[in-house]
């Protein structure tokens, strides 16, 4: 593999990029890909295990969108990452391995839901304002759409909560001026446990280290149906206004399981 080659082409849409082998902990699968930042801005980070690295290839460049396809190769497995920059920030998502994606264009597809896929073909939107962040069908900030659902849904004041963070495990939230959940699976969560614990997985914890249940948990639903109205508002975006309500829905990179070697979560 040719690390100045793969550099090269990150330079193409307009972004640094630093190919190097790392014995850390954080890529014992193979390959890790992290946004780092120093003195003269942030670059890709693409760390691989020594001995252990896979074969990186660029599959599609995109100058103009600042956006390119990045697959890793090791025998049988591969896996694809989408880079690029979106507002204010580069990023990457991992893409999942059951979609069919050879370009920027198609990984952009794969990433949608399939609510939003279906809501792009019942408001009729024109293929050019498919990845906009702004069209018929929805707003994008980040890795969440946000779908109109229309004046059916009619929630009671007591169910909107004020100010309410919507966040993917540890990342940075966004911040809801009105939320309402409906649903969903019970779950415990702390900082030690980001992503949360079900009722029974936090029980036989706690019996095991019964210490641990002094840690801050609350209980939050895992997956519910999230419907948000206003200001939705977060530090690596342009604030949003949504005037009506609107069906919450997240980008399908946590389908990949090249998820497992994506390190930066915003």
């Amino acid at each position: 593999m040719n690390a100045q080659w793969i550099e090269r082409h990150f330079a193409k849409i307009g972004a640094r990029a630093r190919v190097h082998a790392d014995s850390g902990s954080r890529v014992a699968l193979g390959v890790s890909i992290d946004i780092q930042q120093d003195s003269d801005g942030e670059y890709f980070d693409v760390a691989l295990e020594p001995g252990a690295a896979p074969e990186l290839v660029v599959l599609d460049t995109q100058p103009k969108l600042r956006h390119l396809l990045l697959m890793s190769r090791d025998g049988e497995e591969k896996h694809k990452f989408l880079c690029g920059h979106d507002e204010r920030h580069w990023f990457v998502a991992a893409v999942p391995e059951q979609a069919p994606v050879s370009n920027v264009k198609t990984a952009f597809e794969a990433l949608k839901p399939v609510a939003v896929r279906s809501a792009l073909v019942r408001q009729r939107v024109k293929p050019k304002k498919h990845n906009r962040r702004r069209n018929e069908a929805f707003l994008r900030q980040g890795e969440w759409f946000f779908v109109p659902v229309g004046s059916w849904f009619q929630p009671s004041r007591l169910a909107v909560l004020s100010n309410e963070p919507l966040r993917r495990g540890s990342g940075k939230p966004h911040i809801c001026e009105e939320l309402v959940r409906l649903g969903g699976e019970l779950v415990y969560v702390c900082p030690q446990y980001p992503n949360g614990l079900t009722e029974r997985q936090y029980e036989k914890l706690v019996s095991r280290k019964p210490k641990l249940r002094n840690l801050p948990w609350i209980t939050q639903r895992r997956n519910p149906g999230v419907f948000v109205r206003g200001k939705i508002r977060h530090v690596d975006h342009q604030t949003i206004v949504l005037s009506g309500w609107h069906q919450v829905l997240m980008n399908t990179e946590t389908q990949a399981v090249a998820m497992q070697h994506v390190a930066f979560i915003d």
